[in-house]
């Protein structure tokens, strides 16, 4: 929640802080605006509130003293969205176009990834107009969203070759949990006769199967310095 958010920005500016360049009054403030829960006793209440005055009071000059927090406030914004990042890049990483063998691997694609991974499988055959193309496009989109599993296989290695001739192809078939949740058939028909990643990207946006794009690299602490005037 807010008060959270607040206490945590608290710690990062006293983490952030040159302690020698400091005087002791303003250490001691951010010592205890980094400890928002101290304990008082029964008896001290009197100064408990005193305290709680006078810290709010220098509380406030401090924390909008902007001159000085500006440096401070960009790098804990950075940390913030790496944290960010880091939690919504929570589970396994793929970043590449997986070829399927045979009907096994086919199956074990769809049915032993976890609950939460979109697993896109495209049905392809060699020589068939906007196979290539759709290849082509997923090999980019498998490096953007790296928490999806993109794969293609041939359809005469399905096991089920009956079932996706020539006509129906390229086939693309999404799942999630081992439940198909997508079936487009002949999909290329959905975009130009030339087409690219971000065709393809935008009718799968579409239909709402892609995650969020995953954040760009966040830069290093030397990175940071620079970016700060």
């Amino acid at each position: 929640g807010p008060k959270g958010v607040i206490n945590d920005w608290r710690k990062f500016k006293l983490e952030s802080e040159d302690k020698d360049s400091l005087p002791l009054s303003k250490k001691e403030i951010l010592r205890q605006m980094s400890s928002p829960h101290r304990s008082f006793s029964k008896d001290d209440k009197d100064t408990r509130e005193r305290f709680c005055r006078k810290m709010s009071m220098q509380e406030y000059e401090l924390i909008n003293d902007e001159k000085e927090d500006e440096s401070c406030l960009q790098k804990y914004r950075k940390r913030c969205m790496q944290d960010m990042h880091q939690r919504l890049s929570f589970g396994p990483k793929y970043g590449y176009l997986c070829e399927l063998q045979n009907g096994e691997q086919f199956l074990e694609a769809i049915e032993k990834e976890r609950k939460t991974t979109t697993v896109i499988v495209h049905i392809y055959e060699d020589g068939i107009k906007g196979c290539d193309a759709l290849n082509s496009s997923l090999t980019c989109l498998a490096a953007e969203y790296t928490t999806v599993k993109f794969c293609k296989i041939k359809a005469s290695k399905t096991g089920a070759g009956d079932r996706f001739s020539d006509e129906v192809l390229p086939t693309l078939l999404i799942y999630k949990g081992g439940e198909l949740l997508s079936n487009f058939i002949s999909v290329s028909e959905q975009f130009n006769e030339e087409f690219f990643a971000v065709d393809v990207e935008s009718f799968l946006n579409e239909y709402g199967l892609l995650p969020e794009r995953e954040l760009p690299a966040l830069g290093n602490v030397n990175t940071d310095e620079q970016d700060v005037e």
